[in-house]
């Protein structure tokens, strides 16, 4: 695979043209964008993924649900479905994708969540809803541009920053670099725990953020607790297991997992991976599986799996979180 992207190299300043070209149509209002008299925050990446986007969405609602009338609305990647789809009782992995239902299961008492790809139609059928969301957060929707948010928030991880990287097919990113300008908010995820003040001052001078922008490091924060549809336990309860993950970089579940000097081995599947029924069989004959929330969202369906599967939570802990915080509530009193 990395030799194909190699060879796909001379196409790479194709890519970066009509990106940047389709950039400055936006930029130049030719083509136009809908802005909203409404609070709309978009979570997103110039990265293919891997970048930590659910559980900042999840950091944004648990912060904003208490007083708002929160709305997430996501493409719905590998959904079965098509259009606009609001989560309720019948909602599924399948029907709205791993991570929507991930975010429904998790939060449906207190917000709504909703998945079209057309993000300017997902938004006017949310707002048509008997009881409209006061604030809409965008799951990944940093390069639809149709939607303008008013407030965007750009994740790029510690380990690949995107000032490091190149865009597709050589390189990971979905435009050119200098896209992080229309970021409000940059987040360097994913980093280690004992990260000091020296590099992060380095790495904020390599993003060289513009005058309006702010930069904060997060880590991720494993629970200490899995979970299965039945009951709860601890890594300490399970002498083996088999880590079960189909995301884009299961790299620092592996690494958390190794520090705990816990007994596993890993079946490594691509990000939002379709299990055959074959793979269902093979993991129907381990003693325990472990798996992230994400991948237990499409895995719990089966009844096989159903005493022998526990998903890992995690959060995101953001660094000087208080500024974080009072920066998006200085947005959204705006309006």
């Amino acid at each position: 695979m990395k030799i194909l992207r190699y060879l796909l190299l001379p196409v790479v300043p194709i890519y970066f043209m009509v990106t940047w070209l389709r950039n400055k149509l936006y930029d130049l209002e030719i083509k136009k964008s809908k802005f909203y008299n409404f609070p709309v925050i978009c979570v997103g990446n110039l990265s293919a993924g891997g970048t930590g986007k659910t559980p900042m969405i999840e950091y944004l609602v648990r912060f904003l649900k208490s007083d708002y009338k929160v709305a997430t609305l996501s493409r719905g990647y590998k959904r079965k479905t098509e259009g606009f789809v609001l989560a309720d009782a019948h909602a599924s992995a399948e029907a709205i994708g791993d991570e929507p239902f991930q975010f429904y299961n998790k939060f449906k008492a207190d917000i709504q969540v909703a998945v079209d790809s057309n993000r300017q139609h997902g938004i006017s059928k949310l707002q048509e809803l008997p009881s409209k969301p006061d604030i809409v957060l965008l799951d990944d929707a940093y390069q639809h541009r149709e939607v303008k948010a008013g407030f965007n928030v750009l994740l790029t991880t510690f380990s690949n920053p995107y000032f490091n990287d190149i865009v597709l097919p050589t390189g990971d990113l979905r435009e050119p670099r200098s896209g992080a300008n229309r970021a409000n908010i940059i987040v360097v995820t994913k980093c280690p725990s004992d990260l000091n003040a020296t590099q992060k001052e380095t790495f904020i001078k390599r993003i060289n953020p513009e005058k309006h922008q702010h930069v904060f490091f997060s880590t991720i924060a494993y629970s200490e607790t899995l979970y299965s549809q039945t009951n709860t336990i601890t890594l300490d309860d399970l002498k083996t297991f088999t880590l079960v993950t189909g995301i884009a970089n299961a790299t620092p579940l592996v690494q958390f997992l190794n520090k705990q000097g816990v007994n596993f081995e890993h079946l490594n599947f691509s990000d939002h991976h379709d299990f055959t029924a074959q793979e269902i069989e093979r993991l129907r004959e381990k003693q325990h599986i472990v798996t992230t929330e994400k991948d237990f969202m499409r895995l719990k369906q089966y009844d096989v799996l159903k005493d022998k599967l526990y998903y890992l939570p995690i959060q995101v802990k953001i660094d000087n979180d208080e500024k974080f915080d009072a920066i998006i509530n200085e947005f959204i009193k705006r309006y």
